[in-house]
């Protein structure tokens, strides 16, 4: 391994370890369940906790997942190459989504929605099924960014994506140890790396996803000022409610009675009738 490339190593296993410690993500005795797509997010994850794991002397248990959808054209037989090689336990299995989400979603419209439901799906009961307590997906920090963007523009609501997360369900924690990574450092370290990338046929094909358009717009700011990255990823550790709107953070009608209590005024003196007529 040349010097540039383990330079970019060590920067990802530096985040990578950061995050795991900063939100507690994984624990002695952990059986963790590494989703492994055939992208490069999922390529790096696994890579960087398997050398982690050694690191820790096996004192946390990881397998890659690998969910084979039936696209046309899916051909893992140099990802499972690659994972015997890595010596890495391994488990892949195929269920038919495609299909479903190709007849249910009307040609021109989003996929990821329905189809990341059903592979959750599968994901959880196989998690379950097989023991495993922690689930680990590839989402990197521009990943985490641009989804809070996208919800406030699309959705109308200020959410992302947590780094740690337990289930609707209460029987799995999902990680997300790639939190603080950079994509560009990922895109980077997979050639270096040269992973036997298996490209979505689904997904992949939607050029003109929100999410595209998001990454463009945050990449044109981050042009010129290179901390926009950083400062979205940082908001989502520093929320501030009592600036904001949402009555179920904070409590609007009490702020007169705090106001008098912390002076010890009279509330009656303040008193009146509000009335939204003009």
């Amino acid at each position: 391994m040349s010097e540039k490339e383990s330079k970019v190593e060590k920067k990802l296993l530096h985040y990578t370890g950061k995050a795991i410690a900063d939100f507690n993500m994984i624990q002695a005795g952990d059986r963790v369940m590494v989703c492994l797509s055939g992208g490069k997010d999922s390529f790096t994850m696994l890579r960087l906790l398997n050398l982690l794991r050694q690191r820790a002397r096996g004192k946390f248990e990881i397998m890659a997942f690998t969910l084979d959808q039936a696209q046309p054209g899916w051909d893992d037989s140099r990802l499972r190459l690659w994972l015997e090689n890595s010596k890495i336990r391994h488990e892949i299995i195929t269920q038919d989504t495609y299909s479903i989400v190709k007849d249910k979603i009307p040609e021109g419209n989003t996929y990821c929605s329905l189809c990341s439901r059903l592979r959750r799906g599968i994901i959880y009961t196989y998690a379950e099924a097989n023991g495993f307590n922690k689930v680990a997906l590839g989402h990197h920090r521009d990943d985490l960014i641009r989804t809070l963007l996208m919800s406030i523009l699309y959705s109308g609501e200020i959410k992302s994506m947590p780094p740690k997360l337990l289930s609707d369900n209460k029987k799995h924690i999902v990680i997300r140890p790639l939190a603080y990574c950079q994509e560009n450092d990922i895109i980077e370290y997979a050639k270096e790396q040269a992973f036997p990338i298996i490209p979505c046929n689904l997904c992949g094909s939607q050029e003109n996803l929100a999410r595209q358009k998001v990454k463009v717009l945050i990449d044109q700011l981050a042009k010129e000022n290179p901390k926009i990255p950083s400062n979205m990823l940082h908001a989502l550790t520093s929320v501030k409610p009592s600036q904001l709107m949402d009555k179920k953070l904070w409590n609007f009608k009490q702020l007169e009675t705090e106001r008098l209590n912390s002076e010890e005024l009279p509330l009656e003196d303040l008193e009146f009738e509000f009335s939204t007529e003009c």
